[in-house]
């Protein structure tokens, strides 16, 4: 069974055709990206009138003022912001696109399923470093950055889905990921939570990451493969394996693959995360702090 064609009357068409293309192309502009994202957001929130009011001097309660200089993401801060080893470039746009993303989930329009998916489609072009065609970004997705994420054609993100990119993630065509899943692309140390390495995590062409599932850092989820609800994958995924449990475990190959998938001895996954770590360098000047203030020296180290 298949899904059916689903359409809007034309007068509510054109409007979101309209919309789109203006918001689009806005951002395409050399308009500054923090004027864009702000005023999109106070139409889309209805609150016109009460910036305008604002700005010509009316007064305004201090929650409303809040409220109001927040459409501004650089009113706003996001966790990922406060990460010492960003690209501070690419950051600054991405951050206001993360914002606008973000905040239109906010709205009732991010329900209206034939708007929403397009309008996170266009926002996708301008905030992953590539964003593939006819791709079904739902509701609820977060995003570390955004910038470190690539994305190929016909991918759907289901809601509530966590796409950490400190370090960089790749998806491949025609990839699905559930409900709930978190993708990561960083660690950190068992010893001191505050020390992070970053990787390259990659899910390729036609794999499946299912409900609640957990992809850890630097692992590859291969072609055509099936990591099960709840898994928590720690090691690379064969292609056409089907993987579950808790770590997750090779426990199948899908029928009809058999012939050409890699073998494995107990459905263990072999970790290669070493691999694919990308390198972080930080600013010598920078200065660090670590808000858990914690003493980390174990009784039992050397002296």
């Amino acid at each position: 069974m298949t899904k059916r064609h689903v359409s809007l009357p034309d007068d509510a068409e054109a409007g979101v055709q309209g919309f789109i293309g203006e918001v689009d192309d806005r951002l395409s502009s050399s308009e500054d990206t923090c004027d864009v994202v702000r005023d999109v957001l106070i139409d889309l929130h209805g609150d016109r009138e009460a910036w305008d009011a604002w700005q010509a001097g009316e007064d305004v309660s201090k929650a409303e003022q809040v409220r109001l200089q927040s459409y501004d993401p650089c009113n706003a801060t996001l966790e990922s912001e406060y990460y010492a080893e960003k690209d501070e470039e690419a950051f600054e746009r991405s951050k206001h696109l993360q914002w606008l993303w973000r905040q239109f989930d906010a709205t009732p329009m991010a329900d209206n399923i034939h708007f929403a998916l397009r309008f996170r489609q266009m926002l996708g072009t301008h905030l992953f470093a590539e964003c593939g065609e006819n791709c079904r970004f739902f509701k609820g997705i977060s995003f570390t950055y955004g910038h470190n994420i690539e994305v190929g054609d016909n991918v759907v993100i289901h809601d509530d889905v966590h796409l950490d990119d400190r370090g960089k993630l790749t998806i491949g065509d025609r990839v699905s990921v559930s409900d709930g899943a978190h993708i990561y692309s960083h660690d950190h140390d068992i010893g001191d939570q505050t020390s992070i390495r970053n990787f390259h995590t990659i899910v390729e062409d036609d794999a499946r990451v299912t409900y609640d599932s957990m992809v850890r850092a630097g692992c590859r989820i291969g072609e055509n493969s099936v990591v099960g609800a709840r898994a928590v994958v720690q090691g690379d995924v064969p292609a056409h394996h089907v993987v579950v449990g808790m770590p997750a475990k090779s426990v199948r190959v899908k029928p009809g693959w058999e012939s050409v998938a890699t073998e494995l001895d107990d459905g263990r996954l072999e970790t290669r995360q070493d691999d694919r770590e990308i390198p972080v360098e930080l600013p010598p000047d920078l200065e660090q702090f670590d808000e858990f203030e914690r003493d980390l020296t174990p009784p039992d180290a050397e002296e």
